[in-house]
């Protein structure tokens, strides 16, 4: 079903003052021109403004959307016609699991949340450590940079 862009609706004045915001409040004033609807005034929020109700509450997707807690959950969703929100409440070790059955199933997750990154530097393994032969004394323990750092200089910037 089609839609139709809604007007902006913004808070009387909001536009003249800076203490009153855009959020919407409905106009009370006797003699207001945005309760009487005069041309040139912003809309007032009404009833027509409203989407169908066969596309109401859906995702931008076109999916309903069902709130997911554990992965015994993902059995009550269908695939073609909604898609899965994991609450904000769920750990990182329960969303890979939810994630991982939703995989396995088909089923579209609208917040998967961050893919995992591979560490930068890697702890060398013992295989690495044979190769080369002896450790040097040199070389810092698991794969880490030491440096140390500079002392501060005292004094006013900029001069020398």
């Amino acid at each position: 079903m089609k839609t139709y862009a809604r007007p902006k609706f913004v808070r009387e004045e909001s536009w003249r003052y800076k203490r009153v915001k855009q959020s919407w409040r409905s106009p009370r004033g006797k003699t207001s021109r945005v309760r009487r609807s005069k041309k040139g005034w912003p809309p007032v929020v009404k009833i027509g403004y409203a989407r169908p109700s066969s596309i109401r509450g859906l995702h931008p997707s076109g999916m309903r959307e069902v709130m997911v807690h554990r992965p015994q959950d993902l059995e009550q969703i269908d695939p073609k016609v909604q898609a899965g929100r994991i609450a904000h409440t769920v750990g990182e070790n329960k969303r890979l699991l939810i994630n991982d059955e939703a995989e396995r199933r088909g089923i579209r997750i609208l917040n998967p949340g961050p893919k995992k990154e591979e560490p930068a530097i890697t702890p060398p393994t013992e295989e690495a450590k044979t190769e080369t032969g002896a450790e040097s004394k040199t070389e810092p323990e698991h794969g880490k940079v030491e440096s140390k750092p500079e002392p501060k200089k005292k004094g006013k910037k900029g001069t020398k």
